[in-house]
């Protein structure tokens, strides 16, 4: 008898000793104590990843694999555009690697510069840029309502700008560049 009682006073009145509940069940059935205020939970701010070439600010798209890594051993390609420095090996994947730098007429990197590179997604899509520095969180970003004169090359690209401490950050759209990138070096 008491077994019952106990049972009832803890819920289980239904569910035979054993058994499991659903997870959406079971999170139905709580009541907070008496007096007991459950806050709210402020959604949490998203933030963006932005990454300098020169003066530019560029931000990663949103929901894109990326890494970080220094610059490993390059193979040089024959013939190649001075902007595509070759091929790094990639846990045995080749990615090409691009030197936004002179692509976009940004002028030459210094010789005592210290280049990351950045990769855009994995496997065959895979594509390798040199950054300045790792990519740094931005939050709080606000939109500019006209975007800034682009280097030709970035233009379609680019689809909207934001400001944050002085600094545009531009909304860079590598599948599209690279796939134009890849059609002007066939």
């Amino acid at each position: 008898m008491s077994e019952n009682k106990s049972r009832e006073q803890s819920g289980l009145d239904e569910m035979a000793v054993g058994e499991w509940m659903l997870p959406s069940d079971a999170l139905k059935r709580f009541e907070p104590p008496a007096g007991m205020v459950i806050a709210a939970t402020a959604e949490k701010e998203v933030g963006r990843y932005g990454f300098r070439i020169g003066t530019l600010g560029l931000l990663i798209k949103q929901g894109s694999g990326s890494e970080v890594m220094q610059v490993p051993a390059v193979w040089t390609l024959p013939g190649a555009p001075p902007w595509l420095l070759g091929l790094i090996n990639l846990r045995g994947n080749l990615v090409p690697l691009f030197e936004l730098r002179m692509m976009l007429g940004l002028g030459q990197r210094a010789v005592e510069d210290k280049p990351m590179v950045l990769v855009f997604d994995q496997g065959d899509k895979a594509v390798g840029i040199l950054i300045d520095d790792f990519p740094k969180p931005l939050f709080a970003l606000s939109q500019l309502p006209n975007l800034p004169q682009l280097p030709t090359a970035l233009a379609g690209h680019v689809q909207t700008g934001y400001v944050k401490d002085d600094m545009i950050w531009l909304e860079f759209d590598q599948h599209s560049f690279f796939e134009a990138m890849s059609r002007n070096t066939d």
